[in-house]
């Protein structure tokens, strides 16, 4: 394993190179990385004809995207100790192999009922990979030569939920809905078997100790609270079934929060997070989360319902953002690790907002060309934003917390773009129904930007597109919030993270790494 730079004391640059081997690492446990994002947008393309091949209902089927992403969200809780308890090697392999074995199987489906219940599996597996490879990483490159090799990273993990619709289309269109889950299982084995020969055997902590308390507040809790918010997405916030979970899975988590406080050896130390710089970027990352992943939702939406594009013609209207985000996350790789991590988010994030700007004026004749070249901004922020931040939380706690602070990061992506859909979703079906009065139908207006012909688009493009408009407005403020935390951040100083004993699965260390100075 790589040592980390950590130990000398100092920051070091650019000029510390990275190995092959480490890079041969990236490559291998970029292939289930991809596998995984790519998975939760490829699906979204297919759901009306899943719907019309198994005789069922939207409400239904819907469940084929919730039931992945609660399993998702149930699993990441457990997967920073599993880690330490088993091996890093050990839980990436067996990610792989429940991906695989989920993806075959509901690719073998014969009902939605059981489409549902294959994809629950496939969660789990896919709920392990990410934080695995976050930890994996961290381990092999050092905290300090992380940038580089995140950056590097960062571009397939950014461009796959911009491929996915587009493969997903191609796919159900030409080929067969069936084929968005086997083509994981070719890459899949290409990604198992470079795992197996590549990634090194780490040391378990056979001694390690199980937080069951944590695991019974955190998993279900998270579970039980996005839950609520998929439903909102489709009932608002004042349905009983929605708000209910809800505030149940609010308490359960926070619960967990004061049990994490007292706790000798919590399943994640949130102590880790106060006072600190991996603090700051988790604030960062949240509010990136909801404010992100929620526009995500609304741009191709708004290019298919507004303006009459395809599912092909939306994704690659998406295509100036990933490439803006391929030419600065390899810049943002080589700044974070020659001046670290701290200022970047700060100088992203407002590239963030003047990319989102425009598609809170948009109206049914905005040129396209103009979004897709403020997009290009957008991507460009991104590079400076996501994984410097997300390395800034890794680089500053002690190694033996690398595991569980990725699975908490990687906690904060997955409810961030939970909440952010939910609040996307209730807010653009309220500003629909406002727009457009009786003609937003019987279900609070959301069911007014599907299957619309070209005469009832026509009819309908201006108000429909100030209802979109409005509604980013929202996603524009969560951003443009997420500079202040961003700030807090670049006023840190560095310190080096210790490198002895200590933190989970040790004897405790004072948890303020990096502190502001």
């Amino acid at each position: 394993m790589a040592s980390s730079p950590a130990a000398s004391g100092a920051m070091p640059g650019a000029s510390d190179p990275i190995d092959r081997e480490t890079w041969l690492v990236a490559g291998v446990v970029m292939i289930g990385a991809v596998m995984s994002i790519l998975d939760t947008t490829i699906i979204n393309v297919a759901i009306d004809r899943l719907a019309s091949d198994f005789n069922s209902s939207i409400t239904t089927i819907q469940w084929v995207v919730t039931g992945y992403t609660l399993a998702l969200a149930s699993v990441i809780p457990i997967t920073g100790w599993a880690s330490d308890r088993f091996g890093t090697k050990r839980i990436y392999l067996w990610s792989l192999v429940l991906f695989m074995a989920g993806s075959i199987l509901s690719g073998l489906a014969w009902s939605a009922e059981s489409l549902i219940f294959f994809r629950v599996l496939q969660g789990i597996g896919g709920g392990m990979i990410m934080p695995a490879v976050m930890t994996i990483m961290t381990k092999k490159a050092g905290p300090h030569r992380m940038g580089r090799v995140m950056g590097a990273l960062g571009v397939p993990m950014l461009i796959a939920p911009i491929v996915g619709p587009v493969l997903g289309g191609w796919l159900v269109d030409d080929v067969s809905w069936r084929w968005i889950f086997y083509i994981n299982v070719p890459i899949g084995i290409v990604g198992f078997f470079g795992a197996l020969r590549v990634l090194e055997t780490d040391a378990p902590q056979a001694t390690h100790k199980l937080d069951w308390l944590g695991l019974l507040l955190l998993s279900p809790g998270l579970t039980v609270m996005i839950f609520g918010l998929a439903e909102s997405s489709s009932d608002g916030f004042g349905a009983t079934k929605s708000w209910a979970p809800i505030v149940v899975g609010a308490v359960l988590v926070a619960a967990f929060l004061r049990h994490s406080w007292t706790a000798t050896d919590p399943l994640i130390d949130i102590r880790t997070f106060v006072g600190t710089r991996a603090g700051a970027a988790a604030g960062v990352f949240l509010l990136f989360s909801i404010s992100f992943f929620g526009a995500l939702l609304l741009v191709p939406l708004y290019y298919q319902s507004v303006r009459g594009e395809s599912a092909l013609g939306s994704g690659l209207l998406l295509i100036p953002q990933g490439v803006g985000a391929m030419i600065t996350m390899p810049i943002a790789g080589r700044l974070t690790d020659r001046m670290g991590p701290n200022r970047l988010a700060a100088f992203g994030i407002p590239l963030l907002v003047i990319g989102m700007s425009p598609f809170a004026f948009v109206d049914a004749d905005t040129s396209l060309t103009l979004l897709a070249s403020f997009g290009f901004v957008l991507g460009l922020g991104m590079g400076f934003s996501m994984m410097p931040t997300m390395t800034a939380a890794m680089q500053s706690v002690p190694p033996q917390a690398i595991a569980r602070t990725s699975t908490a990061m990687n906690i904060i992506r997955q409810s961030g773009a939970s909440i952010g859909t939910a609040i996307v979703s209730v807010v653009l079906a309220s500003n629909i129904k406002d727009e457009l009065g009786s003609r937003a139908g019987g279900g609070g207006g959301f069911e007014a930007v599907h299957g619309l012909s070209g005469a009832q688009r026509d009819a309908v493009a201006e108000p429909l597109a100030s209802a979109f408009g409005g509604t980013f407005v929202w996603a524009l403020v969560l951003l443009a919030l997420a500079f202040l935390p961003a700030l807090a951040m670049a006023l840190m100083k560095t310190k080096p993270a210790p490198a002895g004993p200590g933190g989970p699965g040790g004897e405790r260390v004072p948890p303020p790494v990096v502190l502001a100075e």
